[in-house]
C-alpha cells in the first residue's frame, strides 16, 4: 500500500508550492526594503531631521536617504536569499531586476518635478545601486550559509 504522504510530494502541487515560496521570497525582500525605507522616511520627517513633506532638502540629506536605502536594499537581498526555497541568488537577481525597474520608472516620473524630489543624482544613484545592493545581500547570505552561520541552514 502506498503512503499518502508520498503521493503528495509527487503531485503537480509540489513544483507550484516551490514557485509560490520563490515568489514569496522575492516579495518578502521587496516588502522589507519598501517598508523599512518608508518608515525611516516618516520617522526622519517627524523628528525634524528631514524638513516637512514637500519642502526641498539639501544634498546631505539626500545622501543620508541614499545610504539607508542602499543598506535596506542589501537587507532585502539577504532576506530574499534566506527565504528562497532553492537557488537563492536567482531569486535575489529577480528582486534586483524588479528594484531596477521600479527605480528607473521613479526616476523618469520625478525627473522634472522640482527640488522637493531631490537633485538629479539622487534617482540615478538609486538606479545604479539597486542591483549591486541586492547582490551584496545575497552574497552575504551565501557566505553565512557556507560557514553554517545562517539559522536553519546547513553548511554548503
Amino acid at each position: 500500500m502506498t503512503n499518502t504522504a508520498d503521493l503528495n510530494v509527487a503531485t503537480p502541487q509540489y513544483p507550484r508550492r516551490r514557485a509560490l515560496r520563490g515568489a514569496g521570497a522575492v516579495l518578502g525582500g521587496f516588502f522589507a526594503v519598501f517598508a523599512l525605507s518608508t518608515v525611516t522616511d516618516i520617522v526622519l520627517h517627524a523628528t525634524g531631521v528631514f524638513p516637512p513633506w514637500g519642502q526641498a532638502m539639501g544634498d546631505g540629506l539626500f545622501l543620508l536617504a541614499t545610504a539607508y536605502r542602499v543598506a535596506y536594499t542589501v537587507a532585502g537581498g539577504y532576506i530574499t536569499a534566506r527565504l528562497a526555497p532553492e537557488r537563492p541568488m536567482a531569486h535575489v537577481l529577480v528582486l534586483g531586476v524588479i528594484g531596477l525597474a521600479v527605480s528607473v520608472v521613479a526616476a523618469v516620473l520625478t525627473w522634472d518635478f522640482g527640488p522637493e524630489f531631490g537633485p538629479r543624482w539622487y534617482p540615478l544613484a538609486l538606479v545604479v545601486t539597486s542591483l549591486p545592493s541586492v547582490w551584496a545581500g545575497g552574497k552575504l547570505f551565501e557566505v553565512q550559509a557556507r560557514a553554517g552561520a545562517a539559522p536553519g541552514m546547513p553548511a554548503a
